[in-house]
């Protein structure tokens, strides 16, 4: 039986002092990794790109994945320290903003989110909308070092799927988001504004240089035509020696137009004009009008 529509929970476990413990929560309606990341001394813990559930046929809204996320650290005996998102999702709402008010923490995104708020806020006409500098207390510039307990984390950007896109490197772990996918998927789309396949390719390369047994922990699973279980944990040398769109021996243009070709063929996230213009106010709503409710606008014939 397929376990792509259940919420499967995996642990990988510490390898040492200077490893993290990671905890993978697969989000079935969206094929999202959720992630923990913890010091295995300290237990001091982060939440990464966490998911607000949102239905894109009723637009209701619910808390059950973050609820998931929030009662596994409990269970584990987890200090969550921050609140981390790689970039804004185009395929789910981000828990960001309600995990920082319900866990009293600092939530955390990358810095080229404002180049990102930008360009969105020419696509929905909204010249006033979006201040990450208002609703992230920090943004990650490249080569930028924070810490999870005892651990060290590094800041790489990641652009190609967003423009803004970043990478956090924590001893031997890796949180790709949606660059590289598991070596029989390949990698991530990247034809949305700001994307681009050259950017990906360069930011791909950048990460396999990564010690070779580092565990990289990607954004999204679907599933492939022969395995019908999530997965989202491969080492570098894997994605080396397997990886069906970036194994040793693939030359960038050939990477290029295979990665073109197959995102002319993608449909938009049913949820990408909706979560968009949530996650740019790092999961917000917008002001909510004079009924007490909030709306949300979308651009007609632009897509």
């Amino acid at each position: 039986m397929s376990k792509l529509n259940e919420p499967v929970v995996r642990h990988s476990a510490s390898r040492g002092p200077d490893s993290p413990d990671v905890w993978g929560i697969y989000e079935p309606d969206t094929g999202s990794i959720q992630y923990i990341c913890a010091c295995p001394k300290t237990k001091s813990a982060a939440l990464i790109d966490v998911v607000w559930n949102f239905d894109p046929k009723s637009f209701a809204t619910d808390s059950r994945s973050m609820d998931q996320v929030v009662a596994l650290a409990e269970e584990n005996g987890l200090k969550i320290q921050w609140v981390l998102d790689t970039h804004p999702h185009a395929d789910h709402l981000m828990a960001s903003d309600h995990l920082k008010a319900r866990l009293k923490v600092e939530n955390a995104i990358g810095a080229k989110v404002t180049d990102i708020a930008t360009l969105w806020r020419e696509i929905y006409n909204t010249p006033g909308a979006f201040d990450p500098d208002a609703d992230f207390a920090q943004l990650f510039n490249d080569g930028d070092s924070f810490r999870i307990g005892d651990l060290d984390v590094r800041v790489m950007l990641s652009p190609g799927h967003t423009l803004g896109s970043i990478t956090y490197v924590c001893g031997d772990a890796a949180f790709v988001h949606d660059t590289l996918m598991m070596p029989d998927a390949g990698t991530s789309r990247c034809d949305f504004p700001g994307g681009s396949a050259e950017d990906l390719w360069n930011s791909i390369q950048e990460i396999l240089r990564l010690p070779g047994d580092t565990r990289l922990f990607v954004g999204h699973d679907y599933g492939t035509d022969t395995r019908d279980e999530p997965a989202w944990e491969a080492s570098v040398d894997e994605h080396k020696a397997h990886n069906k769109h970036v194994k040793d021996g693939t030359t960038k243009a050939d990477y290029i137009k295979v990665r073109t070709e197959r995102d002319a063929t993608l449909s938009l996230p049913d949820r990408m004009l909706a979560a968009l213009q949530i996650n740019l106010r790092g999961g917000r709503l917008p002001k909510p009008e004079d009924d007490g409710r909030s709306y949300l606008k979308m651009p007609v014939d632009r897509f």
